[in-house]
């Protein structure tokens, strides 16, 4: 059984990660961290792992890799879609890849990382021109602002109370203008919503220039 440690700060895409790695018989999720202290202790507990870190986690990742390394343990990097790793750390780790990848291409990278190879996933070129997400684009254009705040604040983990709180309303009117976004976006829960969200790039950007604009009027 191959031993996997999933550090991720995002909430729903540690969940959404863990959904889709456990369906995999031979790979065991043995710990999920949520912060740095739990990783640093994951990775000196759980020798021989395979540790899938965030790099949003910010944590200390060449005390990461210094650390798998001390117990045989290999690191795997997920970089967010609009950034690039520092090349001292990308060159020290076993895998690497984006936030946007697909269920396939992760269990793809995990096994072949657990064979002894490395896997460098590239980023995907960004080129700003709407006819490259039509979807995305789309959607983009169909949510009204309150949705988008929404949209947000789902991909950062929000719950529902929490997100009523920050809009200053209830989390029953959250629940109904959820109703409306999975219509409009076509899924049917916050967690297909997030990955729906993060795999449209237009999208992304757009929920993320939301959220920036809500921390700093916060």
């Amino acid at each position: 059984m191959n031993k996997i440690i999933l550090a991720d700060n995002q909430a729903i895409f540690r969940a959404g990660t863990a959904k889709v790695l456990a369906m995999e018989d031979d790979l065991r999720i043995i710990a999920q961290c949520p912060d740095s202290p739990r990783l640093y202790h994951a990775v000196n507990t759980f020798r021989g792992s395979v540790v899938i870190v965030a790099c949003s986690l910010r944590a200390d990742l060449a005390k990461v890799v210094e650390g798998a390394r001390a117990v045989a343990s290999r690191v795997i990097l997920i970089a967010e879609n609009n950034e690039t790793p520092p090349e001292q750390i990308t060159g020290t780790v076993q895998g690497l890849m984006y936030r946007d990848v697909t269920s396939a291409a992760l269990i793809d990278c995990v096994r072949r990382v657990i064979r002894g190879e490395r896997v460098i996933h590239a980023a995907l070129p960004n080129t700003g021109d709407a006819i490259d997400d039509q979807v995305g684009a789309r959607v983009r254009d169909r949510l009204t602002p309150k949705e988008m705040k929404i949209v947000a604040l789902i991909v950062q983990g929000c719950k529902n109370r929490e997100i009523g709180i920050r809009l200053g309303t209830t989390e029953q009117v959250i629940k109904n203008y959820l109703r409306s976004i999975y219509d409009k976006t076509g899924v049917s829960d916050r967690l297909e919503l997030a990955l729906f969200t993060i795999h449209h790039r237009i999208l992304a950007e757009a929920a993320a220039a939301v959220g920036n604009q809500m921390e700093i009027h916060v």
